[in-house]
């Protein structure tokens, strides 16, 4: 009889996003591919997906309605494997597999970051730490994508079978890589910019955990020092129109450019001298990973996720949400080319060493082969 596995989270786009590595992995070993999350999007490497009304607020009620769909779909295919991700995927789902794992299915379930770390609104912790607690007795193995997140975990005795640390989903570092300057100047000319331009990015929804406002602020203080100055912000959200009346009235006309929704993220960074990060929260942040694939810098605020990625006077810098800190230190790269060169290439090189796709899938295929009791060895390598 084929194997199965479901992979589920809140929406079906995460899977899009960070996940079609690992559902090709287990198509390429001869498993039935399954998927349920909240969209109609069609996915690559799955056998069937169901469309479940996953909210992402806990008190949504149609989550009632997608917790008794999850449990039947769960109950009808005799899963050997159910993985599940993001925070109401995690929850629902652990909840809806409570029989199955009677009978032999095991439940894994990855913490994309906890909603409550150190730092974190102590209303998170009211939240969302008892939940975690209590679902962990129902997760054969749970996934920890940072080493602060692990050892809470361990600190806090939850009661997964397994605790595993994993670096991520993983980055394609043959799609995210540096260019050389030629590629990178006609580039910049086609997307409007100057080959003397010092362009600063980041990637984010605009909310109050992202703080763009940081970026404005510090780049209201070198406007006079580096002139040359652009900073790029990708996104959208709630705080956009604040952040766009902000920069005006610190007279940064010209000199920050908000972009929307981009799906050319990559190009975006390859036109790009450093990326700058202000969340104050992470898990392990994509878009900083993919920076550095791209061989760039960071100057980033200091959190769990930042840390995971950046070291001071290697790659980059962490900075304690202070605008004149930051300033400083973009100061020191938009003078310093052969500084910033360096920085690029030691953080690419963290990339490939813990952070790629490749290595990723060494780590979870390890973690799948072992819940799987049948699953024999294979090539690592993503064609």
């Amino acid at each position: 009889m084929q194997k199965k596995v479901l992979f589920c989270a809140t929406v079906d786009y995460h899977f899009k996003a960070f996940h079609l590595p690992y559902l090709k992995w287990f198509k390429e070993q001869g498993w039935e591919v399954h998927v349920a999350a909240c969209g109609d999007m069609e996915l690559p490497y799955v056998d069937q997906k169901y469309n479940i009304p996953i909210q992402r607020s806990p008190f949504n009620k149609r989550n009632i309605l997608a917790y008794k769909e999850l449990k039947g779909i769960i109950n009808k295919n005799q899963y050997k494997i159910i993985h599940c991700h993001t925070p109401m995927g995690g929850v629902l789902t652990r909840l809806a597999a409570r029989k199955a794992r009677k009978s032999g299915t095991n439940v894994l379930y990855t913490a994309h970051g906890f909603h409550f770390c150190k730092g974190s609104p102590f209303s998170n912790w009211i939240l969302y730490y008892p939940i975690e607690k209590v679902l962990s007795k129902f997760t054969d193995c749970l996934l920890t994508i940072n080493e602060e997140d692990f050892n809470l975990a361990k600190k806090h005795k939850f009661k997964a079978n397994d605790i595993e640390h994993i670096h991520g989903v993983g980055v394609n570092t043959d799609f995210y890589k540096p260019v050389d300057e030629k590629y990178k100047s006609n580039l910049r000319k086609e997307y409007g910019y100057f080959t003397h331009d010092f362009i600063m990015f980041y990637a984010a929804e605009f909310n109050k955990n992202k703080n763009q406002n940081l970026l404005i602020e510090t780049l209201a203080l070198i406007k006079d020092k580096v002139p040359n100055a652009k900073l790029l912000l990708a996104g959208e959200g709630p705080l956009l129109q604040q952040c766009q009346e902000l920069s005006i009235k610190l007279g940064l006309e010209g000199m920050v450019e908000f972009l929307g929704y981009r799906n050319d993220i990559d190009k975006l960074l390859k036109i790009s001298d450093i990326a700058v990060a202000s969340s104050l929260r992470e898990g392990l942040p994509v878009n900083i990973m993919e920076a550095m694939a791209c061989g760039l810098p960071v100057i980033a605020n200091d959190n769990r996720g930042h840390r995971e990625l950046i070291e001071n006077n290697k790659n980059g810098w962490l900075i304690n949400n202070n605008p004149e800190d930051f300033s400083n230190k973009i100061k020191i790269l938009a003078s310093n080319n052969d500084m910033k060169t360096k920085f690029g290439l030691d953080g690419r090189i963290i990339i490939l060493n813990r952070f790629s796709i490749h290595k990723v899938l060494e780590e979870k295929s390890y973690i799948y082969r072992k819940y799987s009791g049948e699953m024999e060895d294979v090539m690592w390598a993503i064609h």
